[in-house]
């Protein structure tokens, strides 16, 4: 949950602890931040590590990405639904092939897996059965 600059608390004011006093805990906590905003650094390109290289802990870094690339929870919900009705409107056009349909189809739902909404294997059978266009049925009988 992001840096925990060690305190203190005197007389009911709260502090921040000078270097000197730090416990073990504190020098752990501080070094388990570190850590994580190197790894963090080491990860990112570099537009992405001017974005996050003027934040203080590994927590301001993370969230900034994550908004930056996955959006506010509206801005989820926004691109679940848009998806959602993508999968259900999905059908296999005329001048389309086999593999190009089952490669928007992939796009589809791994974005929606990717945003946290699955379907079973099952479900995407049966979904891509029922979109097949009509000369397809002697097939989609067989199966």
């Amino acid at each position: 949950n992001g840096p925990r600059m060690p305190t203190r608390t005197i007389e009911g004011v709260v502090s921040p602890k000078p270097e000197n006093e730090y416990n073990d805990n504190d020098f752990r906590m501080l070094q388990l931040n570190s850590k994580a905003k190197h790894v963090l650094f080491c990860a990112v390109g570099p537009n992405e590590f001017n974005r996050i290289s003027s934040c203080g802990s590994a927590k301001e870094m993370w969230d900034l990405l994550e908004v930056t690339y996955e959006g506010t929870n509206q801005v989820k919900e926004s691109k679940i639904s848009m998806l959602v009705h993508e999968y259900e409107l999905f059908v296999m056009h005329d001048s389309e092939c086999i593999s190009d349909m089952f490669t928007r189809f992939t796009t589809i739902t791994n974005s929606l897996k990717n945003l946290g909404k699955s379907y079973s294997n099952q479900e995407l059978v049966r979904k891509i059965l029922r979109c097949l266009p009509k000369n397809w049925s002697p097939k989609v009988t067989a199966i």
